[in-house]
């Protein structure tokens, strides 16, 4: 399965799980009744297994295997020349030589070394979308302002005092 910029492809395996193709990436997927595997060969695929589902995405620097005990959610990105495994839910091994390296849900590891000059967008901040920081203190504020007024509104007994000469107008004739 291989991707252009700015699209990705979904293979949804039924009880298996899925896997996510994102995008300028290419990988070669092979499964069973048991399991499922990939060659990725470039760019990044996002898995998600089943319980008593084995998982493995292997690339030039080792394999990222899936704990089969458990659902697992889990990213394999080789963008940068070395692999990086991010783990979203569940537990994954990186096994690169003779290394195993354990990653638990929320957590992350590399193995191979980085190369210069890829097209590794692995650090870059993606751009601030929706609304910006001081919009988002004056709506705060408003809201806040509308919350006390409303406060004060149920609070008191609705008994002004304008004073002696009080003029009042009326919208009816």
């Amino acid at each position: 399965v291989t991707t252009a910029k700015g699209s990705s492809a979904v293979v949804s395996l039924g009880k298996l799980g899925r896997v996510e193709v994102l995008p300028e990436s290419s990988v070669k997927l092979s499964f069973n009744e048991t399991g499922m595997t990939g060659m990725l060969d470039q760019g990044r695929v996002r898995v998600s297994s089943s319980s008593g589902v084995s998982a493995v995405v292997t690339t030039k620097d080792g394999s990222a295997v899936a704990d089969s005990a458990q659902p697992n959610v889990f990213t394999v990105d080789i963008e940068c020349g070395n692999t990086l495994v991010a783990t979203q839910s569940g537990r994954v091994e990186l096994r690169a030589g003779n290394a195993v390296k354990q990653i638990a849900a929320g957590n992350q590891d590399t193995a191979g070394q980085a190369t210069p000059g890829t097209r590794c967008t692995r650090f870059t901040q993606p751009e601030m979308r929706g609304i910006g920081g001081g919009a988002l203190a004056a709506l705060l504020l408003a809201a806040g302002g509308a919350v006390a007024a409303a406060i004060i509104a149920a609070t008191q007994d609705n008994d002004f005092n304008f004073g002696d000469d009080v003029i009042v107008i009326s919208p009816s004739r």
